[in-house]
């Protein structure tokens, strides 16, 4: 008889993924997990499957092939086992870091002369991964960077994982959850061909904005390297050394800049990177910014409900973490993973607020909610 390809017993860690394929082929197939009380849940019903749990114990599965004229069965276990290195909660490795122009660029993480694009993201690797809570700037709108864990991160129901940034409430009106809230969207990503690489389909978290109307889908902008010999245009004010420092364009019709201000004198633009445009696209979510004063001197920026990186303070836990359920296609229909393995901090506002410039989303680490620790100090 020729080989199912499918063994009787495995042994496997914990959040870590079983590829498993049926050799035979049929008309349909379906994979069954038998759970202690009885019952039966239907874990796929393609030719192939991971496996995947976060708890340890005996699982007991089977496999059907559905045909007129080969049938098979097939039953089998798995082992899920505890990691003999324990998995860190936090992030493990930084795969890219592709901010957009901004005030705190080139400063955070720090750029020195001579720098390339490696040594900037090892920086940034530094700056959030493990227990370091170096901050890092995403820019303006559609900057990002792109992390994960050293394993996958399963998805149970609620919260699944945290991202911590420097988001702040003003006192004169509390209530309002207004001060400094610079939304940053989450995209995640499954790594179901298992090769360890982020080839595989990206999806956003729809936080409390995704359906809104206000919030433009499958937007996009383009970012020009500043002239060097262009004359600054300072601002009446003296805050703003050049209005008009970056141009941007986007695929609405509109344009703008990313201006200059006296507080940052260092270059804007990314300096490690040798192309005079930067492409960014995404979802954009709507202004949160108001200029209290009328005269550009005081502005706030509200928070949004739920679903965003450092849109809150890092003291409210449950409106800096993220449910992995929240996950949407690139047409807004809700997709259920099993866990994500790649994840992905975009700034997603494109606003400019006066003296205090543009949007901009920052971050300093990320924690799998599943894993415990005792010393959490974020």
């Amino acid at each position: 008889m020729i080989n199912l390809g499918i063994d009787s017993e495995y042994y496997v860690n914990r959040m870590t993924k079983l590829p498993l394929e049926s050799a035979f082929t049929g008309s349909e197939y379906r994979w069954t997990l038998h759970k202690a009380d009885g019952s039966d849940s239907i874990l796929s019903r393609e030719r192939s499957m991971i496996f995947i749990e976060a708890e340890e114990g005996e699982y007991s599965l089977s496999f059907d092939i559905i045909d007129d004229n080969t049938p098979y069965h097939h039953d089998f276990k798995v082992n899920v086992m505890h990691e003999e290195v324990e998995y860190s909660p936090y992030i493990s490795k930084v795969l890219e870091y592709k901010p957009a122009p901004g005030q705190f660029i080139n400063e955070m993480p720090k750029y020195e002369e001579g720098d390339t694009y490696e040594k900037i993201l090892q920086k940034a690797e530094e700056s959030i991964s493990g227990t370091n809570s170096t901050l890092i700037s995403l820019g303006a709108y559609g900057g990002y960077v792109t992390f994960v864990f050293d394993h996958t991160v399963v998805n149970k129901p609620g919260y699944d994982f945290l991202v911590v940034g420097n988001s702040f409430y003003e006192l004169n009106e509390p209530d309002k959850k207004g001060g400094s809230a610079e939304p940053g969207i989450v995209y995640v990503s499954y790594d179901a061909n298992c090769n360890g690489i982020a080839d595989d389909e990206w999806y956003e978290l729809a936080g409390s904005e995704y359906y809104k109307p206000e919030t433009i889908h499958n937007y996009s902008l383009i970012y020009t390297r500043p002239d060097e010999s262009k004359k600054p245009e300072p601002d009446k004010t003296g805050m703003i050394t050049d209005q008009t420092y970056i141009q941007w364009v986007d695929n609405q019709g509109e344009a703008g800049y990313v201006a200059k201000n006296r507080f940052h004198a260092q270059d804007y633009y990314p300096k490690w990177v040798k192309e005079d445009e930067l492409h960014f696209s995404g979802s954009k979510l709507a202004n949160n910014g108001v200029d209290k004063s009328g005269i550009g001197r005081y502005f706030v920026l509200y928070a949004y409900p739920w679903g965003y990186v450092d849109n809150h303070p890092n003291e409210y836990e449950d409106l800096n973490s993220f449910d992995i359920s929240w996950a949407v296609d690139k047409d807004g229909n809700p997709v259920k993973l099993p866990g994500i393995d790649f994840v992905r901090v975009m700034t997603g506002v494109n606003q400019y607020c006066g003296w205090i410039g543009e949007t901009s989303t920052e971050l300093s680490g990320a924690r799998d909610l599943h894993i415990k620790i005792s010393d959490f100090n974020f």
